[in-house]
């Protein structure tokens, strides 16, 4: 408008770093200000601020009546997780409020919800989206609107001992045409964890069998699937983020990848708590057989935000290097007990000579003789006393345990 004496309405967000937009998760205090410019004095009503968050999902489908009838089935849905609304400016007695021209600034400030909320997301069929809109009201004037949206990340520590466990699974597969048998293909794959965030690297561990007349060629992908649910109908959407490739197996031959690197590019968390959207991971070991269909073994992948600790680290690596190498189950217990050391490794020779010298009292013929003598002499004999003569032959066939020979001294 020409007479519009309004020159600015805008929303700013609280943030620690001016120049990166604040991210905010659930029991977060969401906070800012409303600023307001006027090129004159202007009457107000009330200006009034909404914060909403809504998961949204929609689509729609080609249907089949007849050979000449056709029409257009929708499907739609939505969930929401914040409804806030609050009155920055508006005079108690309904009477409008007179600002002054100049810069007008209206702080806010609430508190997202404690339950948890889910990541913000874009996707070709749906989105879950967070805003904060604001609402001018002035006489005989048009409403005016400015909404500016946040962005939530729902923490997923990659530390949990469920997104810790190994994963690990074999999938074979008859390799063949309708005419002709070409012989089995089997894959062995296993990744140290199931956690993961974007810029780690996984390693993976496979084994390729290849029994077939035929080369092939293994692969590895990080797929991420998009799913979208409105009325009992899913809707997906599948896209490959990350490839491995590896060299061709012949026929009859064998391939390991003892630990290949693919790495995570930045993608999004895994977002699994929506009813109506889900973001899923997979780590997808194929292999590609001329003539015939792919054989494919899936690994599940959880993408998260906290990284994984150093302490975790360790302990993941551990318990993937004696996952992956079996050869420590080999090893066995010897059958026979080791012999006991020599008597020269125990007793010195200062020792020994010692133990000759000392003197040995005679027994004592009553209790109080026995009380006269030092202690510390019967304790030296029972320290240098040497160790009884080990004997491989058993003086008892009857038992399997060998006992050693006595000897008196």
């Amino acid at each position: 408008m020409i007479f519009d004496k309004l020159k600015k309405l805008d929303i700013t967000f609280d943030s620690p770093e001016l120049d990166c937009p604040p991210v905010f998760s659930s029991g977060d205090v969401v906070s800012g200000r409303v600023v307001l410019e006027l090129t004159g004095e202007s009457r107000v009503d009330s200006l009034k601020l909404h914060a909403e968050g809504i998961a949204k999902v929609h689509w729609t489908e080609s249907r089949s009546a007849g050979s000449s009838t056709a029409y257009t089935q929708n499907y739609s849905d939505e969930v929401e997780y914040l409804n806030r609304r609050e009155v920055l400016l508006q005079a108690d007695n309904g009477e409008v409020t007179v600002l002054p021209a100049g810069r007008h600034e209206f702080p806010f400030s609430f508190q997202l919800p404690e339950e948890t909320l889910v990541t913000s997301f874009e996707g070709k069929h749906g989105s879950i989206r967070y805003w904060v809109k604001v609402k001018l009201h002035r006489p005989w004037s048009t409403v005016r609107k400015i909404k500016k949206e946040f962005t939530v990340i729902e923490p997923i520590d990659v530390n949990t001992p469920a997104l810790l466990a190994p994963q690990a699974g074999t999938k074979d597969k008859t390799a063949r045409t309708w005419y002709r048998n070409f012989g089995q293909v089997s894959v062995t794959a296993k990744i140290d964890r199931k956690g993961y965030t974007p810029g780690d690297v996984i390693a993976v561990f496979a084994e390729f069998d290849n029994s077939t007349s035929r080369s092939i060629v293994p692969k590895a992908f990080i797929t991420q699937t998009q799913t979208f649910i409105a009325r009992g109908t899913m809707k997906q959407k599948c896209s490959v983020v990350a490839t491995l490739c590896g060299d061709i197996v012949g026929t009859r031959c064998r391939e390991t990848w003892h630990g290949r690197a693919i790495k995570i590019p930045p993608v999004g968390p895994s977002i699994l708590q929506c009813r109506i959207i889900k973001v899923e991971y997979m780590l997808k070991v194929c292999v590609d057989v001329p003539g015939t269909s792919k054989l494919c073994l899936e690994l599940p992948l959880v993408i998260g935000t906290i990284p994984l600790h150093p302490f975790g680290s360790r302990t993941s690596s551990v318990s993937s290097q004696y996952s992956v190498n079996l050869e420590w189950l080999r090893m066995a217990i010897p059958e026979q007990p080791e012999p006991p050391p020599e008597y020269s490794a125990v007793v010195t020779e200062e020792e020994a000579d010692q133990c000759s010298n000392t003197v040995v009292p005679q027994p004592a013929e009553d209790l109080n003789r026995i009380l006269e003598c030092p202690l510390m002499a019967f304790v030296q004999e029972f320290r240098f006393r040497p160790p009884p003569v080990y004997c491989e032959i058993d003086p008892n066939p009857q038992t399997t345990t060998m006992r050693p020979r006595c000897m008196t001294y």
